[in-house]
């Protein structure tokens, strides 16, 4: 154990509590009494002196780890849960509190974010080398915890498609292979598609679809004049566009080579997973009437996601893959101040203003902008042209059976 603890007091080094002060000495003595009380077994000892320094805001990641088995042992799964939160905002690859975290979220009733975190930890520990012994069983736990929550999953999945009208012998072939894979009950070997989230099998590997394929496409690029003349009213109000990539509290920190609440690529979204957002209808009026004319995918609260794009001059977004292969990326290029390219597997185009490129964004992909301005284009989500009507409304009746499970 440390002998002192961090000063994170004022000049005298006391904090200030609800009718006392504890100064660093006081600290350091009940984190050394609530250590000694966890190893003689005296959980509740352990836990009444250590939370004392916790509520000081004199606690460092080796008391909060102590402050989490203390409560963990006298099954007080809220302060385990603060005590993890408090270590991973310190350690985001803390695996003991990565695995806490997901036990506390199970324990709550919160059956997916309980998942994700179980899922964060098992593949976390397959990347350390020499994991330590005391961490062994929690992931052996873990797995064991994952794998009865995937079958909670699958019970709820296939009662949730039958209430909506999609028992086993209403899907189709490639549907009902989908539903296999995403209950982990059939492996498939991905070529260049490699969603994060959702494969449909069967569908053509193919990076780029032509704009000329689409019957919709035209009008939409005739509305580009239209469509440039409200963003750029919009940008009058820079506090309208936001960064892309946000943490979302409560699930594991993932690290986007530095994009997550970047600013220099960053978004304003007129409809966000799903809904419209009032405010940005009532702005972008001549946008939106022009993107009714294309198949938007529309699943659940999930999409269509319709947004404008901003990516800072200067700024790259890292190669990554989407989150589903059902559905296509189509961006509309408004503002290119000059060079820069979006890539899809091996193959990078260049924007032209007004003229769409379309994607497989479960395909590899990243962007660039080496220009000396802002690069903004619209983007929005329409159905892969091979999915048959039944089929996507297989699909979205799977998510929102998914967005209903808890």
């Amino acid at each position: 154990m440390r002998k002192s603890l961090p000063p994170r007091a004022r000049s005298r080094q006391t904090i200030a509590m609800a009718d006392k002060t504890l100064t660093v000495a006081e600290a350091t003595r009940l984190a050394q009494d609530g250590g000694a009380a966890l190893q003689r077994g005296d959980a509740p000892a352990a836990k009444t002196a250590l939370q004392a320094v916790a509520e000081a805001g004199l606690a460092n990641a080796q008391i909060w780890m102590m402050l989490g088995e203390a409560c963990r042992l006298t099954d007080d799964r809220a302060g385990q849960e603060a005590a993890a939160d408090a270590i991973l905002d310190r350690d985001a690859r803390a695996l003991r509190a990565i695995i806490w975290k997901a036990d506390c979220r199970r324990a709550a009733g919160d059956r997916r974010t309980a998942a994700s975190w179980y899922i964060n930890a098992i593949r976390l520990a397959e990347t350390m080398a020499g994991l330590p012994s005391s961490l062994v069983p929690l992931i052996e736990d873990a797995k064991v915890a994952r794998a009865e929550l995937d079958a909670e999953f699958g019970a709820a999945l296939e009662s949730g498609l039958a209430e909506r009208g999609l028992p086993p012998e209403a899907r189709s072939p490639a549907f009902a292979r989908s539903i296999a894979i995403v209950r982990g009950d059939e492996q498939v070997e991905m070529d260049l598609q490699k969603p994060s989230n959702f494969y449909f099998p069967g569908l053509p590997q193919r990076a780029f679809y032509e704009r000329e394929q689409f019957d919709w496409a035209p009008a939409i690029e005739a509305a580009t004049p239209a469509i440039r003349a409200e963003l750029e009213t919009a940008l009058t109000d820079p506090g309208l566009f936001r960064p892309y990539l946000t943490h979302q509290p409560g699930r594991p920190r993932i690290d986007f080579d530095g994009m997550h609440d970047n600013p220099q690529w960053s978004a304003l979204h007129l409809i966000d997973s799903g809904a419209p957002i009032p405010e940005m209808a009532a702005r972008f009026p001549a946008t939106l009437a022009a993107l009714e004319a294309a198949p938007l995918c529309r699943i659940s609260v999930r999409s269509p996601s319709i947004m404008f794009s901003l990516l800072q001059a200067g700024a790259r977004i890292a190669p990554h893959h989407g989150m589903i292969n059902a559905r296509l990326i189509c961006h509309l290029p408004l503002i290119v101040p000059g060079a820069g390219a979006l890539q899809v597997a091996d193959e990078a185009r260049q924007w032209e203003e007004g003229k769409l490129l379309i994607f497989d964004d479960s395909v590899q992909h990243e962007a660039w902008n080496d220009a000396d301005g802002d690069r903004i284009v619209l983007i929005f989500d329409v159905w892969r042209p091979e999915l048959t009507e039944a089929d996507r409304k297989g699909v979205a009746a799977l998510f929102e059976t998914v967005d209903a499970y808890r």
